[in-house]
């Protein structure tokens, strides 16, 4: 039967973790950096762990982080997701899980970042590569394809205590619903194993 890890043991990850965690500076693009936990107006706290949502669908809210690309123009709502730790232990968000429930309760998964450049109709690359002609089957450039959707997505894998980490998830909705929720589940206590309660983040009122 294997032991719970020690605070100790785990230090060495934490240490390497906690670099990637805070955002960096986009590879010289332009910098989007998100704001303290407690200044958004859609939050809740659990177990020493705070997580805020909020939906960008205008040009104006689309502008800073994605440029010229409003990605709810195409049929996909981005959601930013603040995750603040403040309590003694890491915490593991390698399995979360984000789904947008509509008043009526319908449940939308959210989709995988690398996978939103496919959505208006590009192709995958094809498993058997053929020659590659000049001019020919040329399509226009996809717009849901800019780097920004993949590269400010989600992506923290452990948060160490007293650390936040952010970054954008997104679901195929047309538009965003004032009766709409961000339900969030499956994040574990990095030391004791045991996962946390799950969160339902109402996207309108406090």
């Amino acid at each position: 039967m294997r032991g719970i890890p020690t605070r100790a043991a785990c230090w060495p990850l934490l240490l390497l973790v906690s670099i990637t965690a805070v955002p960096g500076a986009d590879n010289g693009k332009s910098e989007f950096r998100p704001r303290p936990v407690a200044e958004y107006a859609h939050r809740q706290s659990s177990e020493a762990v705070t997580i805020a949502a909020q939906a960008f669908e205008t040009d104006e809210e689309t502008r800073e982080p994605f440029g010229k690309v409003n990605p709810s123009r195409y049929g996909v709502l981005p959601v930013f997701i603040v995750v603040q730790n403040d309590g003694r232990d890491a915490i593991r968000l390698d399995r979360m899980k984000f789904i947008y429930v509509l008043p009526d309760r319908t449940r939308i998964e959210s989709t995988p970042a690398q996978d939103i450049k496919y959505l208006q109709g590009a192709k995958r690359p094809s498993a058997v590569p053929g020659p590659v002609i000049p001019g020919i089957g040329r399509t226009p450039k996809n717009p849901l394809a800019e780097w920004e959707i993949e590269g400010r997505a989600f992506a923290a894998k452990m948060l160490p205590p007293g650390q936040t980490a952010s970054g954008f998830v997104y679901f195929q909705v047309p538009q965003t619903s004032a009766a709409a929720s961000v339900y969030i589940s499956d994040l574990t206590n990095a030391v004791t194993g045991k996962d946390l309660y799950y969160f339902e983040i109402p996207m309108s009122g406090r």
